[in-house]
């Protein structure tokens, strides 16, 4: 493992972490981002649990490449799928660039991770 594979790591968690907790407690107006996407609470707090057990595979994986790797490619499918969704709503691609940058560290995590 290299210094590089540990900060693209974190760097590829810290947004997960983060929009995660934000859907999980409500906060930074997930009530109405849900909606605005068709989804209820319930399942936009559960895709955050989703998003911060992704992460925390992330960091696992670490120490524990296979699991590293199975929680990016889960990560990867989420993060992609909420891209399309912002699409599909009509955010466009303002909307969708986070999910984007997200998937992209997603995808240097795996190329780095595992060309070691």
């Amino acid at each position: 493992m290299t210094a590089l594979t540990v900060v693209l790591a974190v760097l590829a968690a810290l947004p997960f972490i983060m929009f995660g907790l934000a859907k999980v407690t409500g906060r930074l107006g997930m009530p109405e981002r849900a909606a605005h996407l068709g989804f209820t609470e319930a399942a936009y707090r559960r895709i955050g649990v989703l998003e911060i057990l992704g992460a925390a595979g992330l960091l696992v994986g670490l120490a524990f490449p296979l699991i590293g790797v199975a929680a990016g490619g889960c990560l990867l499918v989420l993060v992609l799928s909420g891209a399309v969704l912002h699409l599909r709503s009509g955010d466009g691609p303002k909307g969708a660039a986070p999910a984007l940058v997200a998937a992209m560290l997603v995808v240097l995590y795996g190329i780095v991770g595992a060309s070691i």
